[in-house]
């Protein structure tokens, strides 16, 4: 049986698009397909922060998390956005299990330490609670998938002290699809793939290799969030870890399955 790991952004979480998404899962897990879930929900944690008084701070599509702003992504993410997403699941005939760092180091992390990113500037910057993967309860999730259930992870990590970390999920799902030996990661974003012009949705690039999604990086035709997705794809298609990584939005009906079936054909196909 096949392996696929899916990112749903927090926004996609929002969506009607959501009950189509979760539609075509439950089509796959039916088939026989295994297939585990990572989740985000930068949207609703910036909201919230704001809510709470606290001023979100975002550098390069990334998020400076100290300890006010941890507590509203365990709250937001952890909490909410995670129970959503399982009942969405469920209403569509899957058999979701949700899951954090904490869950029995489901995603085990370690706090990340200052770093340049692109992006950026030029001095490394300080994210505070943000951790790097560095590894996955493998048993845990095997034992859950043999059984026909639906992991799905919220991008919380934690370290064997029982710290946990704010962790982009995207990072996670690439490092999910690594650790599992994935056949495919599949991204769903708010955007249908890589574009070249954001104004306009149809310069879509239905497949890139890894040379060009460095070129798109160097270039400026990608921005924001989509600069650290692109660079956590090429380091695992770089590792071997996928054969291939799909980034794609505003799913409808069968589109999950029909862009599994044709890289490219829905978003974009990112290949080594």
């Amino acid at each position: 049986m096949s392996l696929t790991t899916i990112k749903v952004g927090g926004d996609i979480l929002r969506r009607p698009m959501l009950a189509a998404l979760c539609s075509d899962i439950a089509k796959l897990c039916e088939a026989g397909e295994r297939v585990v879930m990572v989740h985000g929900g930068g949207p609703q944690a910036t909201a919230l922060q704001a809510e709470l008084g606290q001023t979100p701070n975002i550098v390069a599509g990334r998020r400076i998390t100290d300890a006010s702003a941890l507590e509203v992504m365990k709250m937001v993410v952890a909490g909410r956005l995670n129970v959503d997403l399982c009942s969405a699941l469920l209403a569509a005939g899957a058999n979701p299990v949700g899951l954090h760092g904490a869950s029995s180091q489901a995603i085990a992390a370690t706090r990340r330490p200052p770093r340049v990113v692109s992006g950026g500037g030029t001095e490394p910057i300080d994210f505070g609670f943000v951790g790097d993967v560095t590894g996955l309860n493998q048993e845990l999730i095997s034992l859950l998938l043999n059984g026909g259930y639906v992991p799905v992870l919220a991008c919380i990590g934690a370290d064997a002290s029982g710290q946990v970390y704010n962790i982009n999920a995207d990072i996670i799902a690439n490092q999910t699809a690594k650790h599992l030996g994935a056949d495919r990661l599949v991204l769903v974003t708010s955007a249908p793939g890589v574009v070249r012009d954001l104004s306009d949705l149809s310069t879509r690039i239905p497949t890139m290799t890894i040379a060009e999604a460095r070129a798109a990086i160097a270039d400026g035709t990608v921005v924001g969030g989509m600069i650290p997705k692109l660079e956590e794809s090429i380091r695992v298609l770089e590792d071997g870890g996928v054969a291939a990584i799909h980034i794609v939005g505003d799913l409808e009906a069968g589109d999950l399955r029909r862009e599994m079936q044709s890289p490219g054909s829905v978003g974009t196909a990112l290949l080594p």
